[in-house]
């Protein structure tokens, strides 16, 4: 693994324990440029997650609480006028930030869910006709509760897309949820979590990200994969190029945390569900027999022959 990357899993892991594999995937989604979708249920460590990150990677770290009565103007910010200079003049909202936490975000109207599409897909806000870039890196992390959760309603689909990855906590084994007892005893573990890289470490591990090498029989094989998604009689709504797009993008970064300049099959195979899974609508005959998202996934990479490279 990277030496750096390895640094950062490092500090993280002081606070949230037993959870490695998911430690590794949201730093390869921060690594490509993405936004993280974490659906659990209440009291897993989703916060903890978010703030362990911002601690390691030396990030401004803002959080809002997404409830029904919050508005676009406290996501993207507002403009008022200033007597004194006879104009408006813009508030930033939470959103500027190097790493927003949308708590419970599938709680809020879906006005103010849109209010971060821009910010997501774009990485500015606009706010009476005037643009205001975000600061970089940018990641959105947002948690949502199970659905059917008292007080929550589903995301928009052109939402759910722009999520680079969804990620699942659950609950923590016996042995590690004794070590997060252990852990509390006299401290915050969060205080422990020292800085590992800066923001300026953050981007150029980015552009790093970005260079690695994919060979073309490897572009055949994610589009295949995706293609194979939308010509599945079980699945309703298959992936979309933006689905592609970000199983390359998670491709490069988890090869590049693996110490390598190119992708290999595994690389693709590792990051394949949880870029998909939040992407595909299951059709009525998977319902019908009680066929999960996962499981028709699943599918679809055992139906398409991985490239042997040389």
């Amino acid at each position: 693994m990277d030496r750096q990357a390895a640094r950062i899993i490092h500090e993280v892991k002081k606070a949230v324990i037993g959870k490695d594999m998911v430690i590794r995937k949201l730093l390869a989604a921060i690594l490509a440029r993405g936004h993280v979708l974490l659906e659990d249920r209440p009291g897993v460590g989703k916060t903890t997650l978010a703030v362990a990150f911002s601690r390691a990677l030396s990030l401004d770290y803002k959080r809002l609480q997404f409830t029904p009565e919050i508005m676009p103007a406290d996501v993207v910010g507002f403009s008022v006028y200033s007597r004194q200079r006879e104009s408006l003049s813009y508030q930033p909202g939470a959103v500027f930030c190097n790493l927003f936490l949308a708590d419970e975000i599938n709680r809020a109207s879906s006005k103010t869910q849109s209010a971060l599409l821009e910010a997501m897909e774009e990485g500015q806000v606009t706010v009476d006709g005037q643009v205001h870039p975000l600061p970089k890196p940018f990641t959105v992390i947002a948690t949502q509760n199970p659905a059917g959760s008292a007080g929550t309603q589903l995301l928009p689909e052109s939402q759910v897309d722009r999520f680079l990855i969804r990620l699942s906590m659950g609950y923590p084994e016996f042995g590690d949820e004794v070590e997060i007892l252990k852990s509390r005893q006299g401290q915050n573990p969060l205080d422990l979590v020292k800085p590992a890289a800066t923001a300026e470490d953050i981007a150029a591990m980015q552009v790093q990200a970005e260079r690695v090498y994919v060979a073309d029989e490897l572009y055949q094989y994610m589009a295949m994969l995706t293609g194979a998604t939308r010509k599945n009689p079980m699945i309703r709504t298959g992936a979309s190029p933006r689905a592609t797009l970000a199983l390359a993008a998670m491709s490069r970064a988890a090869a590049w945390m693996e110490g390598r300049d190119y992708v290999i099959p595994a690389d693709v195979q590792s990051v394949f569900f949880d870029v998909l899974e939040h992407r595909i609508m299951p059709g009525f005959q998977a319902k019908l027999n009680n066929v999960e998202t996962r499981e028709l996934l699943g599918q679809v990479l055992k139906s398409v022959p991985a490239p042997r490279l040389i």
